[in-house]
């Protein structure tokens, strides 16, 4: 009897854990007015123009940020072909889409105008905010996927930035 309760424990745990509700969001006004918002007020500043936003990116960020949650793993992914992408991880239901995205924004406080990746002032991180200003960069679509521990934000960007030996606009 204890064997057989330790299995069927061990059973309806597994089956709870493999049926796990990851969530996706993506579609609303707001989310899309939001990420537009924050994107186009840092590329107005330096007078280049809005990114329009992209369904197709966006799918294929859903897609992305679906497979981070449910593998629980942070890193970019190596199946893009001329597109850039930013990636965001933080507890779940703890952060705004602005929060998230200002941790992008934020780098352009570390910024100078040069040729990437000589773009920093003092060595920090600025790829993130780069690409959300580079030039020639005309499209983004972004998406959120959550497992209940992680939320995760993934936007793509058409066509790539942070080109090595360019500068960003």
């Amino acid at each position: 009897m204890k064997k057989y309760f330790a299995l069927s424990f061990f059973f309806f745990a597994s089956l709870q854990l493999y049926s796990q509700n990851f969530k996706i969001y993506k579609s609303d006004s707001e989310f899309i007015q939001t990420v537009l918002a924050e994107h186009n007020f840092y590329r107005q500043q330096i007078q280049v123009p809005s990114l329009q936003w992209s369904e197709a990116l966006t799918k294929e960020a859903e897609q992305y940020a679906l497979q981070l949650a449910k593998t629980n793993t942070f890193k970019h992914s190596s199946n893009r072909i001329n597109e850039g992408e930013n990636l965001w991880m933080g507890t779940a239901n703890a952060y705004t889409v602005k929060d998230m995205l200002h941790s992008w924004t934020e780098e352009a406080k570390d910024f100078v105008y040069n040729v990437f990746p000589n773009c920093s002032k003092n060595g920090n991180v600025v790829g993130h905010f780069t690409q959300i200003i580079w030039k020639t960069t005309t499209q983004v679509g972004c998406a959120i996927a959550t497992n209940g521990n992680n939320d995760y934000l993934v936007c793509r960007y058409f066509p790539a930035g942070n080109w090595i030996g360019e500068k960003p606009y």
